[in-house]
């Protein structure tokens, strides 16, 4: 199974950047599945039902989220409705929406999860508990193929998360920092392991964000209103190998085109 996962996607132009580089690589890398970080897709921030039917219409097959899940009340109906868009499972219980879903295409299924970290990031159920009882729903299932896209700010607690689930499911893959790593390894029990997929939006950025609006806002701690940059923009995610029989990876390479 060839597995494609597209870090965050920051605004409308990290969607029309997915929409022009996506289609084409997908079919140059036989992709079976494209997952995409859509929590950040809207303008300003969050996911609306008009971004995430984009990255649909580009070619992703589910959309995972993260912190900024349910900043658009407008979303809140989509995420409880059927298409494959989730939020993190550790969210509170009465939050909209579900925290993995099954996406299945010529006989093959692969389950994914989103999760989020706990260091330095909203409140949440502790991480590793919730996806030790989410793995237990997905493995009732006899669903061999599993990716974890943990939404987490500290490194340290992305590397715990991959080593904890090593061996239990094919691919842990960390979004939210926005800034790709060069550590896409496969652990000594198969699992393959990125800390962050980076990010699909403007390169001559702060994270997606227009320079001076970032700027100023962390040099004088003022409540400043982000503003979407503009220019030339750069895909980044990973493409991930796995075994048909047994979901474990045998391949990991990162991933980063600039359109």
């Amino acid at each position: 199974m060839i597995i494609l996962f597209i870090g965050d996607v920051v605004g409308m132009p990290g969607c029309n950047c997915a929409r022009k580089l996506l289609p084409a690589f997908k079919k140059l890398k036989n992709v079976d599945f494209c997952i995409v970080n859509g929590e950040n897709s809207a303008p300003g921030n969050g996911i609306l039902p008009q971004s995430a039917d984009h990255l649909f219409a580009s070619g992703a097959d589910l959309i995972t989220t993260g912190n900024h899940a349910l900043r658009r009340q407008e979303i809140y109906s989509v995420l409880d409705g059927n298409l494959p868009i989730i939020r993190p499972v550790n969210f509170h219980r009465e939050a909209p929406g579900r925290g993995w879903d099954v996406v299945e295409k010529r006989g093959m299924r692969l389950a994914v999860i989103n999760l989020m970290g706990s260091l330095w990031m909203d409140y949440a159920e502790n991480p590793f508990d919730a996806v030790d009882r989410t793995l237990k729903e997905i493995q009732s299932e006899g669903i061999r193929h599993v990716l974890v896209d943990f939404h987490a700010e500290a490194t340290a607690e992305k590397r715990a998360m991959g080593f904890y689930l090593d061996g239990r499911v094919s691919a842990v893959i960390g979004t939210h920092t926005h800034v790709q790593t060069a550590d896409e390894q496969i652990l000594p029990n198969a699992t393959a392991y990125m800390t962050d997929a980076g990010m699909t939006g403007v390169i001559n950025s702060v994270l997606g964000v227009h320079i001076k609006n970032s700027t100023d806002r962390i040099r004088t701690g003022l409540p400043i209103r982000f503003e979407q940059c503009e220019g030339t923009c750069r895909m980044d995610g990973v493409l991930i190998e796995t075994d048909n029989k047994t979901g474990k990876a045998v391949h990991i390479e990162r991933v980063s085109i600039t359109e």
